[in-house]
């Protein structure tokens, strides 16, 4: 028994050593003593790797034994460490500056540089390489760390000092703002295909925020033709290899080394005008194989990118086997400013443990992305295990004074401390941008409106106000689910016309919406919208132009809206509404046109003040799906959530009026059938969006004017844009209760032509053409066209607009939305 006791103990302490894990750790650094940051170091023989933080810092993970240790850096000659770990030990790493040799190269004045040839190689190559990208898995680790690096002392007239001391800064308001890290396993399936999955995540000071980290999003591949930079560049950016890449880009061989006995060439990339979506930098190309080795790129501001003043890409490779290269890791720098804020940061992703012969099933890669609710409940020992990229001592301190700050703020007292700063009545809140008490600890905020913006004038109600308040309580904080409930009084001063209505919308389960609404309300007579109410009563003040028709209506109402199934999305609704046609009760007008009078509020009888229809009773059933052929989602702990489509979404709808049941007159039923699809990518040309919609009443016994199918018109010079807008139709002259075709298309250039003018390209404006298209039974063929230019929110068209052949209006138009 004991010798049986002893053989079992013996037997555990031999595994236990042979499984035991060890930390192999150091300071990687130049010829100088200075670090290295985010240098790359990995087991040689094996895809177990890390970086070096911002220090030259790193940790890695290895078991007992002899191991090669390699370390890397773009810039820097590799260095291999032979080590033998049985404990911790410490491997500092000094590493040269690469040198490159031009060797057997004979450079001539006039003839082209050896770098051309070499990348006409890897140029020919490069859809090899994207074609025999294998499926694999990998680990990947995510740090993201953003600075503000200068803040001025106010801001529009307030004191920046107490937002820098809650927000954590330091005295002279700079210091770490976001701070990031997630570790994932990402899947890969030949083409395109990606499933990720986050195993944890941690963001400094929240401890129930999920990392904006993706590993799929981190991904780069210079293999393709080009790169998308949505956010920071209207355009996409040309790879020094693309098909197309000698029109953008000079080469010129800076010289060759030898790593491992490859030669690597080491190629600058200069754009061969500022202004082209091309990267500045430096290309390495592993001779023979002629696979890009590591990049080193810039992108500027002379590339007329947005947000930022500079982006710094650095990528490396390494080899998986003798014939797959894989990325190792990537790094962002960035940094910019505005409005005297300067900033700045890090995103660097590594990429170990790559598997290049999982076992994969095609179903799985249907999820994109999985993030469950356990992510985000790591705690500080499982990170300081886990983490491959060692914490800087500011990065340590970082967390620790946000986690601080972070609990102090979910405190009840500090709470409401806030709240009674923020709750504190003023007259001029009550005036101009309404009252918001809210009570955060139990999650219900208020909302009560300014009494200025909710007076408006219009010639039915005269000068009139909307004054409404609304309550929201959040139920479920984690899926995001909220019970809100808004009311509204309206009151004419020259019709005496008095409103009240109010609505409701309760979540039931985790995708169900109810919502309610009764009352009585003045509304606009097409459904879809006209002319905003601060701009007809800006026009019928100043220019004597009543563009709105209004109408009451006093209803009670429910829809029940949800996701039924994958990409299938629905509502059903109930309506009874009370209809009533209003006359124009005020003429009353700042400025008194002579050759201009006011319209009726009919708008068939400009002249002659009448009803436009009789007062009717209405019971409506509405049914509306929507499918957007999407298989593809993403898995938050708020639910599961479908992405958007190649392909275009599919509409129906279906209006029924029921006669006859508590008094209903209207009868009719209404079928429609749509198509959209919106921001179809077209690489450097732009980006193109188009909708069209079919319907027809399919009976038509008692069709009262506010039930028409109404489309969004323009009488204005200046609107709001919206889907589909036309830019001269009548508001209300071509509805119809017949059947209709309507249709939309416009092509963004995204500053294909702009960015080629000097001067001009600075303004990064987008070019715009499109045209709209409607048929009915009354309007036949009616055409517009238009071209203008997009600039931050603002849109600047000249139109045409014809009938058949005939032209019947052009102009400007200026369209305002952020």
């Amino acid at each position: 028994m004991k010798n049986s006791f002893l053989i079992f103990f013996l037997l555990f302490i031999t595994l236990n050593t042979s499984a035991q894990v060890y930390t192999l750790s150091g300071k990687i650094l130049d010829n100088q003593e200075k670090a290295i940051p985010f240098a790359t170091v990995f087991v040689k023989g094996t895809t177990n790797g890390t970086a070096a933080n911002g220090n030259g810092e790193y940790t890695i993970k290895v078991g007992t034994g002899k191991f090669d240790i390699i370390f890397s850096a773009i810039g820097f000659k590799q260095l291999i460490r032979s080590v033998e770990v049985n404990q911790n030990t410490i491997l500092n790493a000094p590493m040269e500056t690469e040198s490159y040799s031009l060797k057997d190269v004979i450079v001539y004045a006039d003839k082209e540089d050896p770098a051309y040839q070499i990348i006409r190689k890897a140029i020919k190559e490069r859809k090899n390489y994207l074609k025999d990208m294998p499926s694999y898995t990998c680990d990947v680790y995510i740090k993201g760390v953003q600075r503000l690096l200068k803040m001025p002392e106010k801001f529009l007239g307030r004191d920046l000092n107490k937002v820098a001391q809650e927000a954590g800064l330091d005295s002279n308001r700079t210091g770490i703002i976001y701070q990031s890290e997630s570790q994932s396993k990402l899947s890969f399936m030949p083409p395109k295909s990606y499933h990720e999955e986050m195993i944890s995540s941690k963001v400094a000071g929240n401890n129930r925020a999920f990392s904006f980290n993706r590993a799929s999003e981190l991904i780069l591949n210079f293999y393709e033709n080009y790169q998308a930079w949505d956010g920071i560049s209207n355009r996409p950016f040309v790879s020094p290899i693309a098909d197309n890449a000698l029109f953008y880009y000079d080469y010129k061989l800076i010289g060759t080394s030898v790593e491992n006995g490859e030669f690597i060439n080491k190629i600058q990339l200069l754009p061969k005008r500022k202004y082209d979506p091309a990267y500045r930098g430096y290309i390495y190309i592993v001779e023979d194989s002629w696979r890009i080795h590591s990049v080193d790129f810039l992108m500027s501001k002379e590339s007329n990118i947005s947000l930022i003043d500079s982006l710094k890409i650095n990528q490396q490779f390494i080899a998986v086997n003798r014939k797959t290269w894989m990325p190792s890791n990537i790094k962002f720098e960035f940094n910019g400013g505005l409005l005297g804020f300067k900033f700045g940061g890090y995103y660097v992703g590594i990429y170990n443990n790559y598997d290049l012969k999982p076992k994969l099933n095609e179903k799985d890669f249907k999820e994109v992305l999985r993030i469950t609710k356990e992510v985000n409940k790591k705690d500080s020992a499982f990170w300081v295990d886990a983490r491959p990229i060692p914490l800087t001592q500011e990065e340590t301190v970082n967390y620790k004074k946000k986690d601080s700050i972070s609990a102090r703020r979910e405190s009840k007292p500090y709470l409401d401390s806030l709240d009674k700063v923020n709750n504190n009545l003023k007259l001029s809140k009550l005036l101009l941008s309404g009252y918001n008490p809210r009570n955060r600890y139990k999650k219900e905020f208020y909302s009560i409106d300014g009494i200025l913006p909710s007076v408006f004038y219009n010639t039915v109600e005269g000068f009139a106000i909307n004054y409404g308040a609304s309550f929201t309580k959040r139920i479920d904080t984690l899926n995001n689910r909220s019970f809100f409930w808004k009311g509204n009084l309206r009151y004419g001063f020259s019709n005496k016309l008095f409103s009240a209505n109010t609505q409701a919308t309760f979540p039931l389960g985790k995708t169900f919406n109810l919502r309610v609404a009764l009352g009585s309300d003045v509304l606009d007579l097409n459904d879809k919208g006209t002319i905003t109410v601060l701009g007809n009563s800006i026009n019928s003040l100043f220019y004597e132009r009543n563009f709105m028709k209004l109408y009451q209506k006093k209803f009670t109402e429910a829809t029940l809206s949800s996701r039924i199934a994958g990409g299938l999305n629905g509502s059903l609704g109930f309506a009874y509404q009370n209809n009533k046609s209003l006359v124009n009760t005020s003429n009353y007008t700042f400025i008194d046109h002579k050759t201009r009078e006011f319209t009726t509020n009919n708008p068939f009888s400009p002249t002659i003040d009448q009803e436009l229809f009789p007062k009717y009773q209405s019971l409506k059933l509405t049914l509306a799906l929507s499918y957007n052929f999407s298989n593809k989602y993403v898995t938050y702990p708020t639910g599961r959530f479908y992405l958007p489509s190649k392909w275009p979404v599919l509409t129906f709808n279906y209006v029924k009026a029921i006669p006859n049941v508590f008094n209903a007159d209207a009868d009719f039923d209404l079928m429609s059938l749509g198509i959209r699809k919106s921001d179809v990518k077209l690489g450097f040309y732009g980006n193109f969006t188009f909708s069209a919609v079919a319907g027809k009443f399919l009976s038509s016994k008692a069709v009262y004017y506010p039930d028409f199918k109404h489309f969004r018109g323009n009488n204005a010079l200046s609107f709001t844009p919206a889907a589909n807008q036309f830019l001269f139709l009548n508001y209300y002259l071509n509805s119809t209760q017949q059947e209709y075709f309507e249709a939309h298309a416009e092509h963004n250039f995204s500053g294909f032509f702009t960015n080629k003018l000097p001067l001009i390209r600075k303004l990064k404006l987008q070019e715009i053409v499109g045209a709209n298209y409607l048929s009915t039974p009354m309007l036949k063929n009616y055409t517009e066209f238009y071209f203008g230019l997009s600039f931050t929110g603002i849109k600047a068209y000249y139109g045409f607009s014809y009938e058949g052949n005939k032209q019947v209006n052009s102009g400007f138009r200026v369209a305002y939305g952020f």
